[in-house]
């Protein structure tokens, strides 16, 4: 799952290089001290998109949160529509608040 997310381009800004499958840092996916969220609450993020969600200063942490679930929610529907979703890993429900 980690691989497949990381193929992916920057769901955030596009670029193709140095992309990571970066984990929700939202206890409602399961997130907690020294926790990762499950695999399935990922987003392809390049190593830039990905430090100014996780710890960056530049947004607020409500920003943070709903740029991360953009991005996740561009992964999933990426890997659901190329058909390489995993099988056995559940999909999660995709919703944007606001």
């Amino acid at each position: 799952m980690l691989k497949l997310v990381a193929s992916l381009d920057c769901q955030r800004c596009g670029s193709g290089s140095q992309v990571q499958a970066a984990h929700s840092n939202m206890s409602k996916h399961g997130k907690g001290k020294s926790i990762k969220a499950s695999d399935e609450y990922t987003a392809a993020l390049c190593q830039t998109c990905h430090y100014e969600i996780d710890q960056g200063s530049k947004l607020s942490r409500v920003e943070r949160q709903e740029a991360w679930t953009r991005a996740h929610i561009k992964t999933v529907k990426s890997l659901l529509e190329s058909g390489q979703w995993p099988t056995g890993i559940p999909v999660p429900e995709l919703e944007l608040r606001g």
